[in-house]
């Protein structure tokens, strides 16, 4: 796909209307597509994958601590591994594994129990001890280390050719792509949606899905639907090609600080959380955050503290109160769903995310119950509500 495939002028009409053409966006419209709805739009603000599926290398993995999170995790592992069948497309998967460094019993603990939830769902994580940690990592240093969380299935992959590959695959079924066009407004009429307006035009339509991330709260006010969704800025380096060129190893997390690290081309990618970062749709790099990491690599991967890096990236995470994603149809406008707030897992969910909104759309049942990432969980009183993120 490229900016060739912007609309001058949106259709006028269409059976589905998809805002946001990140990799939620493209793997919705694909799955769609492949059930044989026809018609459909995708109207996205700038060029696909342009927010934050733009982002250079995806974490993909399974390890998570509830079956909410485990099971799409785990269904788009497989999806991954077979996408250059399914749409067709190379993705650079790496199946390195993910290693999560713990520096506590308690850590420990609720990680072994996680471990323990995830082989009941056929994910091959384990406890590992920090020598063998330190084995799979060589930049480790075991001073402080516990335990450590390893699963082999797990790794990274290149977003933008998920992005374009499912693009492109949807393309030849006829999927439109409005790029370049910012949605300005949502009629509503009775308790249906029946009009996007963008600023190339308006689309009277069937079935609005917001894929929108970071700007989904927005769209859904347009509806009249609460999408309580926050953009908080994530930031990542490179080093400097390395020589002798890096070992191959697995994607290594900080539990406590958060600070990751993996390979990326002839070198090293650095990552971390800043916990003091203010909401914001602010996507500037500022290396003076690198600073955060280095203290804490100097104690946990001493080699790394010295790197040069070589510039880096930002982008948003939309982030949930609880940490978990919005999944669902609105009550009304009963034709509005959404798929959003993934708060830093949706490249990693995106295939079968694109599966359960497809069913959705369909009134199929998906295979997991997605009841309890029901934007209405957020309401005053709201029972049915996952728990929040341990991994």
């Amino acid at each position: 796909m490229s900016s060739s495939s912007a609309f001058r002028t949106v259709p006028p009409t269409a059976d589905v209307v998809i805002i946001g053409g990140g990799v939620m966006g493209v793997s919705t419209a694909f799955h769609l597509a492949e059930a044989g709805v026809r018609n459909i739009v995708v109207v996205e603000r700038g060029e696909l994958g342009c927010g934050s599926s733009g982002k250079p290398i995806g974490g993909v993995r399974a390890q998570f601590s509830d079956p909410l999170n485990i099971e799409p995790g785990s269904r788009s592992l497989r999806a991954f591994q077979d996408f250059p069948r399914r749409p067709g497309a190379g993705i650079e998967l790496a199946t390195v594994g993910y290693l999560f460094l713990l520096t506590s019993d308690r850590q420990s603990a609720d990680f072994e129990r996680g471990v323990r939830l995830q082989n009941d769902h056929g994910v091959p994580s384990r406890m590992i001890s920090p020598r063998e940690a330190q084995r799979r990592c060589p930049y480790l240093s075991t001073d402080g280390l516990v335990a450590a969380a390893f699963s082999p299935t797990d790794g990274h992959a290149r977003p933008g050719l998920v992005v374009h590959g499912y693009a492109r695959r949807a393309a030849q079924e006829g999927v439109a792509f409005a790029t370049g066009t910012a949605v300005t407004g949502i009629d509503t009429s009775g308790d249906r949606a029946t009009v996007v307006h963008t600023d190339h035009g308006r689309i009277a339509c069937g079935t609005v899905i917001c894929t929108a991330g970071a700007r989904s709260a927005r769209i859904g006010d347009m509806a009249g639907v609460h999408l309580p969704v926050r953009p908080v800025r994530r930031q990542l380096a490179f080093t400097v090609p390395l020589a002798p060129p890096a070992p191959r190893i697995p994607f290594t997390i900080d539990f406590s600080s958060s600070a990751y690290f993996h390979n990326s081309d002839d070198g090293l990618l650095f990552g971390l959380a800043d916990p003091d970062q203010p909401e914001g749709f602010d996507t500037t790099w500022t290396p003076e955050w690198l600073e955060l990491f280095r203290e804490v690599v100097r104690h946990r991967a001493p080699a790394l503290a010295d790197m040069g890096t070589t510039g880096g990236w930002a982008g948003l995470y939309e982030v949930t109160p609880d940490h978990n994603a919005l999944i669902g149809r609105s009550g009304e406008p009963v034709n509005f769903l959404y798929a959003t707030g993934f708060s830093g897992h949706g490249f990693l969910q995106a295939p079968a995310v694109g599966e359960i909104v497809r069913d959705l759309c369909l009134d199929r049942t998906p295979f997991v119950d997605i009841a309890p990432l029901s934007a209405d969980r957020f309401r005053t009183g709201a029972e049915s509500r996952p728990e929040a993120h341990v991994v």
